[in-house]
């Protein structure tokens, strides 16, 4: 337990039930009225964010969210296997869950996994990543000085968007957070 004093960002909550991050916090003091919190909270799960406001010093319920780097294995059905790298435990972690990061995840990548009492909340890829270009169209003479683009299927199976006169086997770096091409890899 907390108290509405001790809420800072990317605490997790527990309340009705649900697993709630807090986003953003404010202490307000009115001239007039008792001071109160007002929060922007999110769902773990779902990702819904709401506004929710408490009275200052309310107590809170805390949940506890174990955050480990693990090693993506392979995908078995529709759970993907990561491994815990000190402890060499094995995780399943349902699709569901993995969410968009497996348009950017290949075996013996690491990712930040969030577990809450043994149960996988999310994985949070790093901002960036390294993908080979496995099909693009090729491009045209003259293509290379405009601001064009075409589409490209990365080595995960992933469709991005890149500038024309990149190539089949080029290895190029990919935003995680939307999947926009921030440069070529050599």
């Amino acid at each position: 337990m907390a108290t509405t004093n001790d809420l800072k960002n990317g605490l997790v909550l527990n309340l009705d039930g649900n697993l709630w991050a807090v986003v953003e916090f404010q202490h307000v003091k009115p001239g007039k009225g008792g001071a109160f919190v007002r929060t922007k909270l999110k769902n773990v799960l779902s990702g819904k964010v709401v506004d929710k406001t408490f009275n200052a010093g309310t107590k809170v319920d805390t949940a506890t969210v174990d955050k480990r780097d693990m090693q993506y294995l392979y995908k078995d059905g529709t759970d993907y296997v990561f491994m815990d790298t000190n402890t060499f435990d094995q995780l399943l972690v349902p699709e569901v869950t993995v969410g968009d990061a497996a348009h950017f995840l290949l075996e013996n990548m690491e990712a930040m996994v969030a577990t809450h009492d043994g149960i996988p909340l999310y994985v949070e890829m790093p901002t960036s990543v390294v993908l080979e270009i496995t099909y693009t169209e090729p491009g045209l003479q003259g293509d290379r000085s405009t601001g064009g683009t075409k589409p490209a299927t990365v080595e995960t199976g992933y469709e991005i968007q890149v500038p024309l006169f990149l190539e089949t086997g080029t290895k190029v770096k990919v935003d995680t957070r939307d999947g926009s091409y921030l440069g070529r890899v050599n």
